[in-house]
């Protein structure tokens, strides 16, 4: 009794960690403070509450159910990469996350980076890199690369711009091949020069950013959230937004012109820390499923430019709308398409021609015809030809058997009388 006493007090200190990161989460949005882009509603979908040292979740989530693994992973389950997760740390002590954590890594806090006491990091890293068991139904979308962690947030200390640059670079210099970013702050630009350079430094060494697009959407308003809102200007920076099970903007996802792509943000399971799964939603889950995706894609082009890597993601994704839009990008991930179409990007995606979709676009209305059309008139002529010679041939062949036998009966009447 008295350890599980124990373990209730840990967990309610855990979770009132976790209310201090959403708190400075929501400064976040307004200053030059980064915090993780959480929605921070945990869902619940077996037990009710969400918690470290929780169950497995025996059912396969509905955004791993919609891919197909065998043609996904027929080429590469992403070995040889490494992914840097800026975060709140990776927790070691999850059985899905044992031989996914690689070597490097940094805290730029308390503690040690493989220690994870919000939860945030472990999450992100699971839906990235989480390796099958037994008794769970989830697994990363890449469980073969590497996931690394950059600890720039706790539960004591939101990250700021400055910690947050200085995680990329440390991680730029530990040849990482992709950083997966589900922080951002609403800061304006021109108080953010030390992250602006950051991200060009990963632009000039080839590193690809995947960020998270933020979660302020539910008033409708569109604002920039950085480092994510950089793809208007950097090559090697992808903005994610959230979709919900019907590819539709996830109610609480950032819009805004700098989204480029969106993937499932919304009752996402992932690994928690001591064990078990989880669910929670926001931008900072639909992040990690395209960081996996390009993980897979990196690993099976290894020469692909960041740039490179980004059109195709956008080029293969699943359109609802011909064009881009301001919700969703070019569309959701499609990691299946992704993977199978190795046709080397060269320019940007270009808008679906009217013929390629089947929006109704290209349905034009059939001619109608009131009454007889042309072809059964002609098929009725030639019935008519067809039937009267048939008519006339009987005639004349009736005609000439009554003929020949009124002339034998005439013949022999005549012989007979003389």
């Amino acid at each position: 009794m008295g350890s599980r006493a124990i373990g209730h007090r840990t967990g309610h200190r855990r979770r009132a960690a976790g209310a201090l990161v959403t708190a400075a989460c929501i400064v976040g949005l307004t200053s030059v403070t980064v915090a993780p882009a959480v929605a921070d509603e945990n869902v619940p979908l077996n037990s009710g509450e969400c918690k470290f040292g929780a169950d497995y979740i025996r059912e396969t989530p509905w955004s791993l159910q919609r891919l197909l693994t065998n043609q996904m992973w027929a080429s590469t389950k992403g070995k040889g990469i490494r992914v840097g997760v800026i975060d709140t740390g990776i927790d070691a002590g999850n059985k899905q996350l044992e031989g996914a954590i690689g070597s490097g890594g940094i805290t730029l806090v308390k503690g040690k980076p493989t220690d994870d006491k919000v939860g945030h990091g472990t999450k992100v890293a699971g839906i990235i890199a989480a390796r099958s068991i037994s008794g769970s139904g989830f697994y990363g979308i890449a469980p073969e690369a590497k996931v690394i962690p950059y600890q720039q947030t706790s539960e004591e200390k939101a990250g700021t711009a400055d910690s947050l640059a200085k995680a990329i670079r440390k991680a730029v210099d530990q040849h990482v091949d992709i950083i997966n970013i589900s922080q951002g702050t609403g800061a304006n630009r021109d108080l953010l020069p030390t992250l602006e350079q950051a991200v060009s430094y990963a632009e000039k060494n080839k590193v690809l950013i995947v960020a998270s697009a933020g979660n302020g959407g539910a008033d409708g308003g569109e604002k920039s959230m950085y480092p994510a809102a950089y793809s208007d200007d950097y090559s090697n920076v992808l903005a994610v937004a959230a979709s919900d099970r019907n590819n539709e903007r996830a109610p609480f996802s950032q819009s805004g012109k700098f989204v480029q792509i969106a993937a499932p943000g919304v009752d996402m399971v992932s690994t928690v820390p001591d064990g078990g799964n989880c669910v929670d939603q926001g931008t900072s889950f639909a992040a990690p499923y395209v960081t996996g995706t390009a993980a897979l894609l990196k690993a099976k082009h290894r020469d692909w430019t960041p740039q490179q890597l980004i059109w195709h993601l956008e080029q293969t994704a699943e359109r609802v709308n011909r064009d881009r839009n301001d919700f969703i990008g070019w569309g959701v991930v499609d990691p299946v398409a992704a993977l199978n179409d190795d046709t080397v990007p060269t320019a940007a995606p270009q808008p679906d021609k009217p013929s390629e979709v089947a929006d109704g676009s290209n349905i034009h209305p059939a001619a109608v015809t009131i009454g007889e059309s042309p072809e059964d008139r002609r098929a009725r002529i030639s019935i008519y030809i067809v039937g009267g010679g048939l008519l006339a041939v009987g005639t004349v062949v009736g005609s000439a058997i009554a003929i020949r036998d009124w002339r034998r009966k005439t013949g022999l009447r005549t012989h007979g009388e003389a």
